[in-house]
């Protein structure tokens, strides 16, 4: 009962966290620092603290040759892909909320790829989810009134960080009963910044101002997303999921969406119309909705 009641402490605190990461990405996007810049130093770090303390932990880390490829194709999905995908889908849409919203409808691309390549069976429920997310997606897009030039090639930019998300599941799983899960996301991280360095020396640093980067405006939210958002959040979820379940913990995914947006509002980071909030909602209903699976299905994935 203890460790139930940690996990779920920990899948909240994750969302919570990964909430949060939509707003200080936007921050440091909004002080002109550039993706190429921040997001390469917030893998190497959370991969650094990671090594650490899988060192204190005494963890195997020794990959085996047969494994190489698997976490050399997992660090391009993600981290490379997807934070790329992710924070530049943020700076064109200008919009932490709908960010985080085109992000959670990460399952109905997980349904699909269930579906066409493992031959999933879904329920009627699963498959009406799809469609009211859509439709809640839609409203919140179609009534966002300020938008910039490139707001639609941030939402098309968006999937291709949920894509990028979905495909390195697989890869996670095939690797999930050899390496303990902060061994894998360590090796996700530390990999990925190999791939981010051609960027980080040419485009990232093109423009460096110690004035302006090595200040606390740059500094906290820097640090916040590699030691909060990256290295403890991905661990206390792999906690949550080894305790509860991958059936109950994505449920908690659904509602970063929602915490995202009310922190934003709260912050004063972002302004939502009354009829943005009615799409928010909807969609996460709808996406709630893809993620239901019987008690039975839930029993068996634990």
């Amino acid at each position: 009962m203890n460790n139930k009641f940690l996990a779920y402490l920990a899948a909240t605190g994750t969302v919570i966290l990964w909430s949060m990461s939509y707003i200080w990405a936007d921050r440091l996007l909004e002080a002109g620092i550039p993706v190429e810049f921040f997001v390469p130093v917030r893998i190497l770090l959370a991969g650094c603290l990671l090594f650490i303390l899988n060192l204190a932990a005494r963890l195997d880390m020794k990959i085996r040759r047969k494994d190489l490829l698997k976490f050399i194709l997992l660090a391009l999905c993600m981290p490379f892909v997807y934070f790329v995908a992710e924070t530049y889908g943020l700076k064109f849409t200008e919009s932490p909320t709908l960010t985080s919203l085109i992000i959670a409808t990460n399952p109905i691309f997980s349904m699909a790829a269930g579906m066409l390549i493992f031959k999933e069976n879904f329920s009627k429920v699963n498959i009406l989810g799809v469609f009211i997310a859509i439709a809640g997606l839609w409203l919140v897009t179609y009534t966002r009134t300020a938008t910039g030039p490139l707001f639609a090639l941030g939402i098309a930019i968006l999937f291709i960080a949920v894509i990028s998300e979905v495909s390195q599941i697989a890869f996670t799983k095939s690797l999930s009963d050899t390496y303990a899960p902060s061994v894998i996301v360590m090796y996700q991280f530390l990999f990925g910044a190999v791939f981010f360095l051609p960027l980080f020396l040419t485009k990232g640093i093109a423009t460096f101002d110690a004035s302006l980067y090595l200040s606390w405006q740059v500094l906290y939210p820097t640090l916040a997303l590699a030691l909060l958002c990256s290295a403890t959040a991905f661990s206390i979820w792999a906690y949550a999921i080894k305790n509860l379940g991958v059936a109950r913990t994505s449920v908690f995914l659904a509602v970063v969406p929602l915490i995202t947006a009310v922190l934003a509002f709260i912050l004063g980071e972002e302004k939502i119309a009354a009829l943005q909030w009615a799409g928010l909602a909807v969609a996460m209903v709808g996406i709630f909705m893809t993620q239901l699976v019987s008690d039975k299905h839930n029993e068996t994935e634990r």
